[in-house]
């Protein structure tokens, strides 16, 4: 009644329902330096979600320090938060961890172009635990080889895993292979069952099991696309995975890791070891094989090698049982045996023995 005898009509108008004062508003000073951290961030190729301004800030010193919340609404209210559309909820996925350093090394490769066009492959080793980034490289192309001797190097640096876990590539498993490889082993499955290694691969189309070394690849990516000048050549690439591995281990918190950098959680913990058992013993199996020109072929470890059986076989459907390097050759028919051995992994040619066994 007293708006309307002094305003008149003007009185039924809607008024803002703001307060006249909020003591607990954050101060543009530190709407500031929010927005300062996260253009740092952006513009060097890093995550800068709320809990990395927050970590970031704090290392710095800011004598106030907003809470998680309060910098999401100021980055929304500035317009640094691009609205996305929804995205799969989080309770639909199976979250899994390993308990341990070494316990899950997760491996992976992905194509990065050269700014001359040319397209190379870069491999990561990380550990599922901490995160931490034990090896990333730059190569023309990954190859059985290449995985083979990355691991190597690895361990060599940072020690033997538990296990591994990575996708069905042939360079990782041949386990789907085609009839003439399948049953065998390569040489990266040979060199994990000797160390007594565990080996788990993820399912066809799951994607996600690989999750962790999968986002770190997508990182990768963000950064390098935001360092200025992009690379002509490996070497030079290389360089910048090198600095990329050592800021993403030492200086970069990991949300997943309650703010702890990779590095911090890597050395947090005792490193778990190969445990022994089933992946340390001989691998068996049986291969069914057509003489031809007097020797079958036999792969091991990655490696093709022929076994002679004398050219009168030829055209005889025989069976190899594998035990190792244990090897019995039968006729598939009558069951005789054709010849037994050790391979030599040393030569490529099994020549036939001077005396041929007893049926």
């Amino acid at each position: 009644m007293a708006r309307y005898r002094d305003e008149g009509e003007a009185a039924y108008q809607p008024r803002s329902r703001r307060p006249r004062t909020c003591p607990n508003r954050v101060g543009h000073g530190v709407v500031d330096a929010v927005l300062a951290e996260r253009d740092r961030l952006v513009a060097t190729g890093h995550d800068a979600g709320p809990e990395t301004i927050r970590w970031h800030l704090e290392r710095a010193g800011a004598t106030e320090l907003p809470s998680r919340a309060s910098i999401a609404r100021i980055l929304t209210a500035h317009g640094r938060v691009r609205p996305q559309p929804r995205k799969k909820p989080r309770s639909a996925y199976i979250r899994f961890e390993a308990a341990q350093p070494n316990e899950t090394w997760q491996s992976d490769f992905t194509h990065i172009a050269l700014s001359n066009g040319t397209d190379v492959e870069v491999i990561t080793w990380l550990d599922d635990h901490s995160r931490y980034a034990l090896h990333v490289s730059a190569h023309p192309r990954i190859t059985g080889p290449i995985v083979l001797a990355t691991f190597r190097a690895t361990v060599t640096e940072h020690g033997c895993p538990a296990s591994t876990l990575t996708d069905n590539g042939m360079v990782y498993t041949v386990r789907h292979a085609s009839q003439k490889v399948h049953g065998g082993r390569n040489a990266f499955e040979s060199e994990l069952a000797a160390l007594g290694v565990r080996q788990k691969n993820s399912r066809p189309n799951h994607p996600t099991t690989c999750g962790k070394v999968e986002r770190f690849q997508q990182t990768l990516k963000a950064w390098l696309t935001r360092q200025g000048d992009h690379p002509t050549t490996i070497t030079q690439l290389q360089v910048l995975l090198d600095r990329f591995r050592h800021e993403y281990n030492h200086h970069r918190p990991h949300r997943s890791l309650h703010r702890r950098t990779p590095a911090a959680a890597y050395a947090a913990l005792p490193k778990a070891n190969p445990q022994p058992g089933p992946a340390g013993h001989a691998h068996a199996r049986v291969r069914t094989d057509k003489v031809n020109n007097g020797k079958i072929t036999l792969r091991h470890a990655g490696q093709l090698y022929s076994i002679g059986l004398g050219r009168h076989h030829t055209g005889t459907t025989v069976k190899a049982l594998v035990n190792g390097l244990d090897i019995t050759v039968i006729d598939a028919t009558t069951g005789e045996v054709l010849r037994q051995l050790t391979l030599d992994p040393t030569r490529r040619y099994q020549p036939q023995n001077a005396q041929h066994p007893e049926p």
